[in-house]
This record gives structure tokens, sequence and C-alpha cells, in this order.
């Protein structure tokens, strides 16, 4: 079988491996529909992550059961499922919870940028439809894997409610799905942060009411002159840089809530800053499989079309130019498709 491997940063290569396969009982193999390149890939790609010898890419994925362990009950082979990147039992006490992506036996999913891959606990993880999708469907149901499901988390986390105003820092496919969450969560402003034409077109699309393309002290001042010097009561950080952080930090009003899921680099925090702001913060990996069985019965009732922020759609065996367009911003988030 060939699947992507990442020699190191810029050297991604689509080549033979050997054929995943069951190695506990709590396991399933799927053969995927389709899988994607996310933004967190990027960060090996760049060299700014460190990565000890080539690793197998893709953490996004749904697809067709094939095989189970002796131990899975909820799934069974010729089953459509999507799982989320964070692996978990579902039972555990952090799951029953809602935080199935700290689940005290859980690991990151690894290896879905292939035709097939191996899931671990997968009863935990994989959340299968009653009928097979049609075809049209498989993009966004591959969105809520991960991408639309951080967003949702963003928005969740950040307190986005009905009538309120929320603010989106970041206009990657993270940010986009920030706005599409805050929208179907009945907020009443959205205010979204880009520089870029296609992405602010999407932005809108999804419902955002309003764009600003200004970044650092002139982003935070016009959104306060937006929202009339209060400041917004949701923020949804969706990037992970300092810049960012700080931005959110900026524009999030006392008593506010900021919701971030951008992986951190280069962050840290001024605890005096904290104290006297009066923000509260909740993020970290997001626990998708929360929210899967609901996003998942949206996407199928027509309800909202995630998908369309992969802007980039190519054969998997074309992976390499994937990650080139998404390193060089020609694309949002690029969807592979798997033919084998």
């Amino acid at each position: 079988m060939y699947a992507t491997v990442m020699h190191g940063p810029g050297d991604v290569r689509y080549e033979q491996v050997p054929e995943p396969r069951i190695e506990k009982p709590t396991d399933a193999i799927i053969k995927l529909s389709a899988t994607c390149i996310c933004g967190s890939d990027l960060w090996p790609y760049r060299g700014l992550s460190e990565r000890s010898g080539p690793a197998h890419m893709g953490h996004e994925y749904c697809g067709v059961v094939v095989e189970v362990g002796a131990d899975v009950k909820t799934v069974k082979p010729g089953q459509f499922v999507v799982g989320s990147f964070c692996l978990s039992d579902n039972t555990c006490p952090h799951c029953a919870f809602g935080f199935q992506s700290s689940c005290e036996h859980g690991e990151f999913m690894t290896g879905a940028q292939a035709p097939y891959a191996r899931v671990p606990l997968a009863d935990g993880t994989l959340v299968a439809t009653a009928q097979m999708p049609d075809a049209n469907m498989i993009p966004h149901m591959l969105a809520t894997s991960d991408v639309l499901g951080t967003g949702w988390y963003a928005a969740d986390a950040a307190q986005v409610r009905k009538g309120g105003t929320a603010v989106v820092v970041g206009d990657g496919a993270v940010g986009l799905m920030g706005v599409l969450a805050a929208s179907q969560m009945g907020a009443g402003r959205i205010i979204a942060m880009s520089r870029h034409a296609d992405r602010q077109k999407l932005a809108r699309e999804f419902g955002a009411t309003d764009i600003v393309a200004e970044r650092g002290a002139e982003g935070i001042a016009r959104i306060m002159d937006l929202t009339d010097g209060v400041g917004a009561e949701s923020v949804l950080e969706c990037v992970g840089m300092g810049e960012s952080m700080e931005q959110a930090m900026g524009v999030c009003r006392p008593g506010g809530t900021i919701g971030y899921v951008g992986v951190p680099h280069g962050v840290s925090f001024d605890g005096q800053r904290l104290f006297f702001k009066q923000q509260r913060m909740l993020g970290g990996p997001a626990p998708v499989r929360r929210f899967l069985p609901d996003l998942m019965d949206r996407v199928l009732k027509g309800a909202i079309q995630p998908g369309k922020v992969f802007d980039l759609v190519l054969p998997i065996a074309q992976v390499a130019e994937g990650y080139k367009a998404m390193d060089e911003r020609r694309a949002i988030k690029t969807m592979l498709r798997v033919d084998a």
C-alpha cells in the first residue's frame, strides 16, 4: 500500500508502507472515502515542530469499515463511519465529562493520508451513519472529523450565544468553521478577521456579518470601534501564534470568553493582565467526538455544507502538491481523493 510519509521539513512523499492490520481487539480497519491535509500538518512541514524520523501523516478521515477486532461492538464491516482525530474510549471520566480529547486511554490518530487506516479504540472513536452517504456528501462528512469539530469547539468554548457578538481570529479552515459554528449557534454579529478576498467571501457565506482586515493594534481598534468600545463577549482564537492570542485578548470584553484552538507556538500570558481584564479562557485539542453525532446529522440533513472549505481537491498520489499549495497559501484546505 502507498501512503503519505513526511521525512522532514518540506519533504512529503507518497510511498510504499505496510498495510494496516488489527493490532488490538479494540481496533478497526477502514477503507477511506477521502482524507485531507490539516493546517497543523504544516507546522512540521515548515520545520516549526520537531519530528523524530519519518512520520505517517493524516488524522482526518471518513470511510467504510472493512475489519474489526474481536472486542469491537458498535461498528461493523460495511458501515460508513467518521472518527475524531483524538482517539478515545468514550467511557473514562474525562470522556463522560465531554472531554474525549483528554481520554485516559486516548491517543492521536495518525496514518490517515492513505487508502486504508487502522483506528484504535474504534467503539469510542467512530460514529456510523444509518445509510451510505451519497458521493457529494463525502467532503462535508470529512470536514466533521476535525476542522468543523475544532471550529465548533472554539465557538462552544467561547460560549457563543444567541444574539451575541463573536469575533473569529484567523481565516484558515478552522477559523472559517468557527464562523459557521457561531452562525449555527445563533450569534447576532460575527466579526471575521481576514485579509484575503477568497477567505472573506467564504466567511460571508458561512455567516460573517463583518470583515476586519486590519491586524495588531489597528485590528483591535477597528473591532472596538465596531462594538462601541465594548468588545466581544465571545472570541474564537483559531491560529495559535502570539500575535493572534494578543488580538483575541485585546478584543474580548471584561467577563467575556476566549475559546482557543490554535496549537500554541510562541504564546505566553501575563497573569496580571488576565486578572484585571477578567476574561475567561477555555481551549485545547477539540473533543470532536462530543459533537460528531450532531454535526454529522446537520450535514446529512443539508443544514450545513462545511466541505466548501476544501478549495483544492487532488488525487492522494499528489499529496506533496497539496502540502505545497497550503504552505504557499494557494489553498485554504486540500482534500485528497482516495480512489484505490
